[in-house]
């Protein structure tokens, strides 16, 4: 859409999946089948304090599944459960498919960032998004490592 960012919003209509902008545009129409925030659930258990706190606030409703959160939504008319990491994964499948058409090659390889006070399981979980969306994930390293390199670079 233009932007140097994509929004981490996913939108289940009854026609169609938006990711991103789109998804962010129409949240308002479609508030429980629109799904954000999910990297304050991706690598979490259900029960987590956290994850209790926050699904408060959230249109979109979230189940227990095995002591894992999944966000029910409606697509398509039928009730439909995704993990985080199945939701994470459409909006990496997305921006790879950006940088794709930007750089005119397939894109196999990726370093996916992810906020500096993620623990192990969450970066895992990060990282199985990684592999759904079908990339070769190199490296999961923190914002702030990622803006240092990019700093860096920038000087060079």
């Amino acid at each position: 859409e233009g932007n140097r960012t994509t929004p981490s919003y996913v939108a289940f209509t009854n026609t169609v999946i938006f990711i991103g902008d789109a998804a962010k545009n129409q949240a308002s129409m479609n508030p429980q089948n629109t799904v954000f925030s999910v990297h304050r659930l991706i690598g979490r258990n259900f029960n987590d304090q956290e994850v209790q706190s926050d699904m408060k606030y959230w249109p979109f409703k979230v189940l227990n599944k095995n002591g894992k959160p999944v966000i029910n939504v409606e697509y398509k008319g039928k009730r439909k459960y995704f993990t985080p990491e199945e939701i994470l994964s459409m909006i990496l499948i997305k921006i790879k498919g950006i940088a794709e058409a930007f750089l005119g090659t397939q894109v196999k390889n990726a370093v996916i960032t992810v906020p500096a006070c993620f623990n192990d399981s969450q970066r895992q979980a990060v990282k199985d998004s990684g592999l759904i969306a079908g990339l070769n994930v190199l490296r999961i390293i923190s914002g702030s490592t990622a803006a240092a390199i990019a700093y860096g670079l920038d000087k060079k």
